[in-house]
């Protein structure tokens, strides 16, 4: 039911992108510098950059419980709670386990942020590149479908973002990690150092490096320009960032698109499907549910965008149904919710280091050392597939004091700093694999009327081969280095709680075997681009969210040309 003088003209745009998250915000600001009228469907609430902050500045005794979620709220949230990121400072920022319920076929801890801005406000900003050996990995070892790209397709794109972002890092020359456009980097701490040159004595494969992360060190004028300023070194990010220093949607690619006079922004919009027109051949637009009043409109647009995140957009695209496409938009050759991936962190190995007593460290700084991956790089070497890329910290806790110490001597021994120890953890590639899917309910609704989706996601044989060879090497590398009470573990977390999953609406040469074709387009429905974690035809080692930012860029350029040309 439409109010008094709304017109199908005045729910109509150039582009419609759904999701206001890290993709969503790239395809807004690109599109409307391009000149585009654009409409971006948010699912959650407004969240304005500074404003909407409320807890980025209080100090753990301001909190009702210092911090800490009542019991009853992590009984009541048995799958958002188990989340690192989620606190009394931040939960206004997850989704609630009852809000938005779905159904586990197979254990999987689904992580959501369903806001303007969705996840950018509490990522953990960690920037790699994918090199060569990434994006031909599929047709190596054959173990999924090849890359319809190569990383000279993407490189200018991860360029063209990285200098918008603000990336700090090293130039490390390596070719399994291609330097990128770097602010000033972060530094390892004394011990991360001692580290680095045990490896770099021991092994000639295996390179430790400050990690590169969305912060800026270093603005330039074009991150000034955005109304951006230094990370402080609060690590206090997920709160949301009244500097701006490190990068999300909020700060940086929304209120950039704005600034054009271009941008529609409706949050409390369930994209509930996409319409395709059978005359036509080609979408026209979406179908919307009120998130407050369940009230159904439809806006309409010669592109759309989704950018959803990759469960969500694999929803929708599922629930986009029509006599051409009865199983899904786009979805001829059978693989739409197919080959889901995520990153294996089960991994984990806790040392102790003695010495170094004399140094220590300054702030909270925002990444730690990562080592990139070294199996099966060039070759199949291993009984696993793929490989993992390594990510370690040193760091110092308060000293203990005594059972006997009271008073001014215990105040004291607790200001000095206690010895060091170290934590490393995997980032496991994950094959993508058929059976690892998800789909919708048959008879289950969320509260919007939109089917209820099935996660049937789980760990393989070649994900446990790959995990014990990590706590081989791994603890192999901190003995060399002269780590002391290595302990390696396996922290048996469900798939999901990574927060990467990719796949489902994966990109490929053939249309047979793929959703997307070399630029993001819906093979058998080219005004609609994927371009978030759903696009991804593997996983690699390295943390994503760069990856999906390059696409988008790189697919609105393309979009907007063949809007340009009468192609779509």
């Amino acid at each position: 039911m439409m109010t008094y003088g709304d017109t199908r003209a005045t729910r109509t745009y150039d582009a419609i992108v759904i999701g206001s998250g890290i993709s969503g915000g790239w395809a807004a600001k690109e599109l409307c510098e391009k000149g585009l009228r654009t409409l971006v469907l948010e699912r959650g609430r407004d969240v304005r950059h500074i404003t909407d902050y409320p807890t980025a500045t209080l100090n753990p005794w301001d909190f009702p419980h210092r911090n800490r979620m009542p019991v009853a709220f992590d009984e009541a949230n048995p799958i958002a709670t188990k989340c690192y990121a989620l606190d009394e400072a931040t939960q206004q920022f997850f989704v609630k386990d009852a809000e938005h319920p779905y159904q586990q076929e197979k254990p999987f801890d689904w992580i959501r942020g369903y806001q303007v801005g969705g996840k950018s406000l509490i990522w953990a900003r960690q920037t790699q590149r994918w090199s060569r050996f990434d994006f031909e990995a599929n047709a190596r070892d054959g173990a999924a479908a090849d890359w319809p790209i190569r990383y000279a397709d993407i490189a200018p794109w991860y360029s063209h973002v990285e200098r918008f972002v603000g990336i700090s890092g090293n130039k490390d020359g390596l070719e399994t990690l291609p330097d990128g456009e770097f602010l000033k980097p972060w530094e390892l701490n004394c011990v991360e150092k001692h580290i680095q040159q045990r490896v770099a004595a021991s092994y000639k494969d295996r390179h430790v490096i400050i990690g590169r992360c969305a912060h800026l060190t270093e603005p330039q004028q074009i991150h000034y320009d955005q109304g951006r300023a230094p990370c402080q070194a609060r690590h206090l990010c997920y709160r949301g960032c009244p500097y701006g220093g490190y990068f999300s949607s909020n700060s940086s690619t929304l209120p950039w698109a704005a600034k054009t006079g271009k941008l529609t922004l409706r949050p409390d919009s369930v994209v509930h499907s996409i319409i395709y027109d059978e005359v036509k051949q080609k979408a026209t637009g979406v179908r919307v549910v009120d998130a407050q009043t369940k009230q159904l409109t439809e806006y309409y647009a010669q592109i759309i965008f989704v950018n959803a995140a990759c469960l969500n957009t694999n929803l929708i695209l599922l629930n986009s149904t029509s006599r051409r496409f009865p199983n899904g938009l786009g979805n001829d050759s059978g693989v739409l919710g197919r080959y889901v991936a995520f990153h294996n962190y089960r991994g984990n190995i806790l040392a102790d280091y003695e010495g170094f007593e004399d140094g220590y460290y300054y702030g909270r700084r925002p990444t730690t050392a990562f080592m990139p991956n070294f199996r099966n790089v060039n070759r199949q070497e291993t009984d696993f597939q793929r490989g993992y890329m390594v990510a370690f910290n040193a760091s110092r806790g308060q000293g203990q004091p005594t059972a006997e110490t009271f008073g001014a001597e215990f105040k004291e021994r607790i200001t000095q700093p206690g010895p060091w120890h170290v934590f490393m953890m995997m980032q496991g590639e994950t094959v993508p694999r058929f059976e690892n899917h998800v789909r919708l309910s048959p008879d289950q609704t969320d509260a919007w009327g939109v089917p209820q989706l099935v996660t049937s996601i789980g760990y393989t044989d070649n994900d446990t081969k790959m995990m014990d060879d990590f706590l081989v090497q791994g603890a192999e590398m901190l003995d060399k280095a002269g780590c002391k009470n290595i302990r390696p573990y396996d922290d048996h977390r469900n798939p999901g709680l990574d927060i990467h999953e990719m796949g489902g609406a994966r990109m490929g040469r053939d249309p047979k075997t793929s959703i997307l074709n070399a630029h993001n387009q819906i093979h058998s429905c080219r005004n609609v681009f994927v371009t978030d974690g759903a696009a991804m035809a593997s996983t690699g080692s390295q943390n994503p969210s760069i990856t999906f930012m390059a696409l988008t860029a790189r697919a609105v350029n393309y979009a907007v040309g063949e809007m340009k040309r009468k192609n779509l």
